[in-house]
């Protein structure tokens, strides 16, 4: 590695984090407004799969590896800058108004990273994946910069050495060695059971990892070549956009009009061309792209059964189930290659095997307007969290969290009125031209209509329950007149 060394020293490393997946497969846990890139579903401690990925990347101090970029969704900004707190990470963002696929993701990136650096090596790394080997994984990046580096206009990406005969993945065929990988001859799309099964007979094949190591200008020139339109329109928005640290947002009326498209669509199956190499470096740890229950449920410890039990679980004569359940106590019985999913508000039963088609369910839940397929019972805001925890026509319970020095919006209900009964820490309350201070047991009145406000002046959380009353109970009867976060 004494090239790579001295040769990169003084180049800009932007680590590039697609975090804007919906993770549908994974419902109910993952959900439209809190999706699994969000979660915490694998390895110890409560780390999500964005935090794992953040933490894990690690390259050597002699790089100049800039802070990253992360491209998520608009709806997730707050969730986002929290769990990047909580963690202790800086990022830049950027903001897409719609879910577009990774390929446009990917193109807002490279604009970013060449209007702040010169030509940027970006590792784009998608947020969903479980990586075991955390030395093996940058050392395996190092290795892609380096190609980056003596191959200049090269796409180098990960490939997995296969341990079976997967008809889930993506296959990289690979082509003459070089010295620290491969050429790559061409990508392969999900293959059936034979086709898999000579793949790996083959030693030719790898699983492709969607990691990817390459020169912003390569994949801009990469995006002229091969999606000339997709590329003009991304560069409008971006350069109308609105930028406003850390949010980087695109303009959401050119943006809207593109076409989805995915990196290995509109660019990878098309490589290598006359101007473009395309090469791999193996990936030796062990990999998974959690992409369903079934994949998950590879990552955790299993009983003697090949049970995996998360939460309150009893099992009697029971195997190769994956169960989990935040709540309350879920029994199995004389069952076997099932996925129990228990939460708050929905119910997954499913076969092992037919974990790739849950997104169905969510198609369905979505096609009738459910609001299981995009919130769950207990739904975050930037400002803490509520959890409706009972309604019936006319009423409706909520248990509400407001972190210390947070406010919700100065706000007013044409529809309903408000109880408030403070169960831990201080309130500070406005209704109207009152404000006043209520401590644990006390509670207060918000008639209908009148302007009111909830804020959190203390240091610990604040704890309230709110029973709600009137005609019309939904989140959209809320007219905000002042609002600390920027919500309309």
């Amino acid at each position: 590695m004494a090239t790579l060394v001295e040769e990169t020293k003084n180049l800009p490393i932007v680590p590039v984090i697609l975090a804007g997946g919906a993770g549908t497969r994974l419902w109910p846990l993952s959900r439209q407004a809190y999706p699994k890139q969000f979660l915490a579903l694998v390895g110890a401690g409560e780390q999500t799969l964005l935090q794992q990925t953040l933490l894990r990347l690690k390259l050597p101090d002699f790089l100049d590896t800039k802070p990253p970029i992360v491209v998520a969704h608009e709806e997730h900004r707050f969730l986002l800058l929290d769990q990047l707190h909580s963690i202790k990470k800086s990022a830049q963002i950027i903001l897409e108004p719609i879910g577009k696929n990774t390929a446009p993701s990917l193109t807002l990136a490279a604009l970013h990273a060449l209007d702040n650096n010169k030509d940027a090596i970006l590792v784009v790394l998608p947020a969903d994946h479980a990586i075991q080997d955390e030395q093996d994984f940058n050392t395996t990046l190092q290795a892609a910069i380096g190609l980056i580096e003596v191959s200049d206009n090269t796409v180098v990406t990960l490939g997995v050495v296969p341990t079976h005969a997967e008809t889930g993945y993506g296959y990289i065929h690979i082509g003459q060695q070089l010295t620290d990988g491969y050429q790559v001859k061409r990508f392969v799309e999900k293959p059936d059971k034979a086709t898999a099964e000579s793949y790996l007979a083959s030693g030719d094949y790898f699983w492709n990892a969607g990691i990817f190591v390459l020169k912003a200008s390569t994949w801009l020139q990469a995006m002229q070549q091969f999606a000339t339109q997709s590329l003009k329109q991304l560069t409008q928005s971006w350069q109308q956009g609105d930028f406003d640290n850390p949010f980087y947002r695109p303009d959401s009326a050119i943006f809207a009009q593109l076409a989805a498209d995915s990196i290995d669509y509109a660019v990878l199956e098309h490589l290598p061309s006359d101007d473009i190499a395309l090469a791999m470096v193996p990936l030796n740890s062990s990999w998974n792209d959690l992409g369903s229950w079934h994949s998950v449920a590879k990552e955790q410890d299993k009983d003697k059964n090949d049970n995996t039990l998360i939460g309150d679980i009893i099992s009697q004569d029971s195997h190769h189930c994956y169960v989990q359940s935040g709540q309350r106590l879920v029994a199995l019985l004389g069952v076997q290659d099932l996925v129990v999913i228990d939460t708050t508000d929905a119910l997954l039963i499913a076969n092992k095997n037919d974990c790739q088609h849950i997104k169905g369910i969510v198609e369905c839940l979505n096609d009738n307007q459910r609001s299981e397929a995009i919130t769950h019972r207990k739904v975050h805001r930037p400002w803490g969290w509520y959890d409706s925890i009972d309604e019936e026509e006319r009423f409706k319970v909520k248990r509400i969290c407001v972190q210390p020095k947070a406010s919700l919006s100065l706000q007013k209900h044409h529809h309903r009125a408000e109880h408030w009964i403070v169960v831990s820490g201080t309130a500070e309350v406005t209704c109207d031209d009152k404000t006043f201070l209520l401590t644990e047991n006390q509670s207060t009145y918000i008639p209908l209509g009148k302007t009111h406000r909830l804020s959190n002046p203390g240091n610990i959380p604040l704890e309230i329950i709110e029973v709600q009353s009137g005609s019309y109970l939904e989140e959209d009867d809320i007219v905000r007149l002042d609002d600390d976060y920027g919500r309309g």
